[in-house]
């Protein structure tokens, strides 16, 4: 496929005119930057077009239609106006149909109608299917459920929005005409790297979802939902599920707005849903999970807190997921480590001693004399007794204390000059750890000197998997983990 354009930008008359008279439009402003930013990602002269609609209407010109199999993508800057235009939307639709005899409307999962929503329209008729579909680039901010277009003549905050917007807009156009020009066989291997899925959020972290979005795309990850989905909670729920089982990792980005809640009977949002479909699809399959939350963060409504609050305490709503605070630089951080780790799994730990089950003893520094009699009498039951690193290189001590925790039969977490927090956290983390290991682990509590209330509450509830170590640790207290990896053996 060979194209004379890069891109093809339709609008309406009326969105350029400029709010003041001498100033330049909106629309030449945008056609201005897009071309340097595009440029600048192509290492080339970009090559965009628009019709400069001298006569101030907008005429349709059979003209423009015959470049369109000459031409790349399309940007829409859609708009009241643009709806009701009769010659701009059928300037989509005879793109949308050039497209389809010249290589296809999309290619794998980039397209080349690029939606940019200028001010808030109503889902129309007029627009072809696919484009009525597809997220858009908003170019507009929600203050007080009312909308403000991202104009520089309104001032440095909205100049940088706009700016933004556009850096990713370039971008991902960017992505789509490299497809267009890649042979097969980069695309093949293009499609090899992780997919991931970037539940929605609240207004309040829409641009930090952009930002996250931005640089995955930029670092060649393919990001989902690439298209609106229903607002029906059935038929929402059947899409996501969809999409999860194509992910290796979900990210959630929860702060204090709820977001878009479907129309169904649960009332729930659909960041509430996304989590709950993302934490059974990493029971069964592995999916890798972040929960991201802004330091402090509150919700805004009572249903939204009471979210928040379970995120935190609930091990169901939690399951897999590493649950993250901090700033937005650190989440970045933290996603491209849990992608790297995907793409380039750590090598399986060697089998344990036929003759020797490995029992590990996850402990604090404080705990290594107190645990000493539970050490001697798993070793006197003919066990391989295994202590954690504490001193050395952080990394180093890292690597080898996941490695004695991955690589052992039994793991008992023995909570003695721990607090509370401390317990949670590392209960947390094994949670997780089963919830991707390959062989199988038994994980026991024991419960050591001093007593804590926390201590006799849980001592109390008589859970499986509870060592009672708190009058001194036994054969007897130690006779359930034994028999059960002898049984294993």
């Amino acid at each position: 496929m060979s194209f004379d354009s890069h891109a093809f930008i339709s609008y309406a008359h009326i969105d350029n005119e400029p709010l003041t008279p001498g100033e330049k439009g909106w629309v030449t402003q945008f056609h201005a930057t897009l071309q340097t930013m595009l440029s600048q990602r192509l290492g080339e002269r970009a090559s965009i077009w628009r019709d400069d609609k001298l006569a101030g209407n907008d005429i349709f010109d059979q003209e423009i239609v015959a470049q369109f199999a000459k031409t790349a993508v399309i940007v829409s800057i859609l708009s009241p106006r643009y709806l009701r235009s009769e010659w701009c939307t059928r300037e989509l639709r005879e793109f949308c149909e050039a497209a389809g005899r010249t290589g296809g409307l999309a290619l794998g999962n980039k397209s080349r109608v690029f939606k940019v929503v200028k001010t808030p329209i109503e889902s129309g008729a007029s627009l072809p299917p696919i484009v009525e579909r597809m997220l858009g680039y908003e170019f507009y901010a929600m203050e007080n459920d009312e909308p403000t277009e991202l104009d520089p003549a309104f001032g440095e905050a909205l100049r940088q929005q706009f700016l933004s917007k556009l850096s990713r807009l370039a971008w991902d156009m960017a992505k789509s005409l490299q497809s267009l020009s890649e042979t097969a066989g980069r695309e093949a291997a293009s499609t090899a790297r992780p997919v991931v899925f970037l539940a929605e959020c609240g207004r309040d972290l829409t641009v930090t979802r952009e930002q996250i979005e931005t640089d995955l795309r930029m670092h060649g990850y393919d990001v989902l939902p690439a298209q609106q989905l229903p607002m029906n909670e059935d038929a929402l729920a059947e899409a996501l599920e969809a999409l999860l089982e194509r992910a290796a990792l979900s990210i959630h980005l929860v702060g204090k707005s709820a977001g878009s809640i479907p129309d169904g009977p649960s009332g729930r949002s659909v960041a509430m849903l996304v989590n709950q479909l993302a934490a059974e699809r990493c029971r069964h399959s592995g999916l890798k999970r972040i929960i991201w939350l802004p330091d402090g963060v509150t919700g805004e409504r009572a249903e939204q807190q009471s979210f928040i609050d379970a995120l935190q305490r609930d091990a169901a709503l939690q399951y897999g997921a590493d649950l993250l605070r901090g700033d937005v630089e650190a989440l970045k951080g933290a996603v491209h480590l849990t992608l790297r780790r995907i793409e380039t799994p750590a090598p399986t730990p060697p089998p344990a001693s036929a003759d020797k089950p490995v029992v590990h003893v996850l402990m604090s520094e404080a705990d290594r004399a107190g645990a000493v009699p539970l050490l001697r009498l798993l070793r006197a039951q003919g066990l391989d007794a295994t202590v954690p690193v504490f001193a050395g290189d952080a990394t180093a001590m890292r690597q080898a204390n996941a490695q004695l925790a991955s690589g052992c039969d039994a793991l008992i977490l023995y909570y003695g000059d721990g607090d509370e927090i401390w317990k949670f956290h590392h209960l947390n983390e094994l949670r997780k750890q089963q919830a991707t290991r390959t062989r199988p682990r038994s994980d026991w509590l024991c419960l050591a000197p001093p007593s804590t209330p926390d201590k006799e509450f849980l001592k109390s509830l008589a859970e499986p998997n509870l060592i009672d170590a708190l009058g001194g640790v036994s054969d007897a207290a130690l006779a359930p983990v034994v028999a059960g990896l002898r049984a294993e053996r």
